[in-house]
């Protein structure tokens, strides 16, 4: 990296438009830093892209010029980019891969976070599979950007632990409240020309698949646990885990594996049964776990209570998994 005068601001084109960015995006126009151009994704692209969130409001306060794509490396794009000769392209929450032609526009840099401790869950949806499988921690890691997925050199990395109580959500924020820390650590070093690189481990690498939004169907015959994280990794801002009951597809929102004790034993997986309260609650592998908040296909999110009042009847049973498929 070539040396730069002391405090010297790097000059940046931002690429985001997950909700992660936001925090990150705000905190550099907030603190006076040299964004030259801002790059989303277009109408089209945000309707299909899980957790999106509209930056452009930002943008247009602070005056910032502003580039909507579909492919952020068709030739316009890059041109685009490059005409604004950035030192450093920094790219939060965007699933596109960047070409070879625009990792090389960037005098400096091309900067970047994936939301994990990698070489750990490089590839799609980290955080969501992260607490599918159970994990206790997790975490975000600033990497210099290569054309193959989140295998550039560490920048910078910080871990983040999981609760019971966390969710997808919960723990998007605590990424993006990690990359503005990353950043008020690495650019007083980019303004030294000073960047600091650690080459990945790949022999430790592990890499998830792409999800989709019918990856979300529920298999009552697991355990509470795994369903209790499965409901937690796939809510709000993401499609959510659903099953279907009679016929219609009903979305779980927020489930708890509390309690269950008013409940007799005895419970087949996807029966569901209402408690003295009248909470419902629906039979496990190895129990029960307590629908929190539902959603049936056409109708607004209600609490469980409303459920069991209104559709979801002691004695119902959402279907197996082999049925749904059909």
């Amino acid at each position: 990296m070539p040396a730069r005068s002391p405090n010297a601001s790097p000059s940046i084109v931002f690429i985001g438009a997950h909700m992660e960015a936001h925090a990150p995006f705000r905190r550099l126009i907030e603190g006076g830093d040299n964004i030259l151009g801002f790059v989303t994704l277009d109408a089209d692209g945000m309707s299909t892209m899980s957790a999106a969130t509209d930056l452009t409001p930002l943008a247009r306060k602070a005056r910032i010029a502003t580039l909507r794509v579909h492919n952020i490396n068709q030739p316009n794009s890059v041109d685009w980019i490059r005409q604004h000769a950035p030192d450093v392209l920094l790219v939060v929450g965007w699933t596109q891969l960047l070409k070879p032609e625009l990792l090389r526009v960037p005098k400096m840099a091309c900067l970047g976070f994936h939301a994990s401790l990698l070489p750990k869950y490089r590839g799609r949806a980290p955080v969501n599979w992260a607490i599918i499988n159970g994990e206790t921690v997790t975490g975000n890691t600033m990497i210099t950007l290569e054309p193959e997925a989140d295998t550039g050199d560490i920048v910078a990395q910080r871990a983040i632990p999981i609760t019971d109580e966390d969710d997808c959500n919960t723990i998007y924020r605590e990424v993006s409240r990690t990359e503005v820390d990353m950043l008020e650590e690495i650019l007083p070093m980019i303004r030294r020309g000073v960047l600091p690189r650690q080459k990945q481990d790949d022999t430790q690498a592990t890499v998830m698949p792409k999800r989709r939004p019918e990856d979300g169907l529920i298999d009552w015959r697991r355990s509470t646990r795994e369903i209790y994280n499965w409901v937690r990794a796939l809510t709000h801002p993401y499609p959510g885990a659903f099953s279907v009951l009679n016929g219609v597809r009903v979305w779980i929102w927020a489930a708890r594996m509390d309690g269950g004790r008013k409940i007799q034993p005895g419970s087949r997986p996807g029966e569901v049964a209402l408690d003295a309260d009248g909470w419902p609650w629906v039979g496990t592998a190895n129990g029960w776990i307590r629908m929190v908040t539902i959603q049936r296909e056409g109708g607004p999110i209600v609490s469980g209570l409303v459920a069991g009042k209104t559709f979801l009847a002691s004695g119902s049973a959402f279907s197996e998994i082999r049925e749904v498929a059909k």
